[in-house]
C-alpha cells in the first residue's frame, strides 16, 4: 500500500496504518527529518496515548494506551552494536504482543521479528511524504 500525504493528513494516515498493519511491531525506515517520530506520535494518539518525544538517549520509552495496552517506542539511531539492544532486553519487548514502534530498525536488523510491519517514508519535492506499507 502506498500513501502520499501532507502533515494535515496525519490522523487519516495513522488510522490507515493501524487498520492495515499485519503486526503490532512496526518498523519505520526513513532518513533523518522525514517525520518518523511525528507519524509515530499520531499513531500513538489514535491508540489513546501521548508520546512527548523520541527516546533517542534512553533507546526505549514505554506508554500505556487508554485501553490499558502497552506501547513501546524505540529509537535505535545512536546504537552502535546490537548487543546494546540485548542489554535493554529487546526480546522481552518485541515478543509479548504489545505495540512496538521502532525508528532506525536497520541498526538492529538481526534482532527483529520476521513478521514485523515495514513502513518506509520518503520526502517528495513538494515536501509531501510518500509512505509505503509492506
Amino acid at each position: 500500500m502506498e500513501i502520499t500525504y501532507n502533515l494535515n493528513e496525519l490522523p487519516a494516515v495513522a488510522k490507515t496504518i493501524i487498520a492495515n498493519t499485519k503486526s503490532k511491531t512496526i518498523l519505520f525506515y526513513a532518513s533523518m527529518g522525514t517525520g518518523k517520530t511525528t507519524l509515530i506520535k499520531e499513531i500513538a494518539k489514535e491508540l489513546g496515548c501521548n508520546i512527548s518525544s523520541s527516546p533517542t538517549f534512553a533507546l526505549v520509552n514505554e506508554y500505556e494506551t487508554n485501553s490499558n495496552e502497552v506501547l513501546y517506542h524505540f529509537d535505535f539511531y545512536r546504537i552502535e552494536d546490537e548487543n546494546e539492544a540485548y542489554d535493554i532486553g529487546i526480546e522481552e519487548y518485541l515478543y509479548n504482543n504489545h505495540w512496538a514502534f521502532i525508528e532506525w530498525p536497520e541498526n538492529v536488523e538481526n534482532l527483529l521479528p520476521l513478521d514485523a510491519q515495514v513502513v518506509t517514508i520518503n520526502t517528495n519535492q513538494d515536501n509531501s511524504r510518500t509512505l509505503i506499507l509492506k
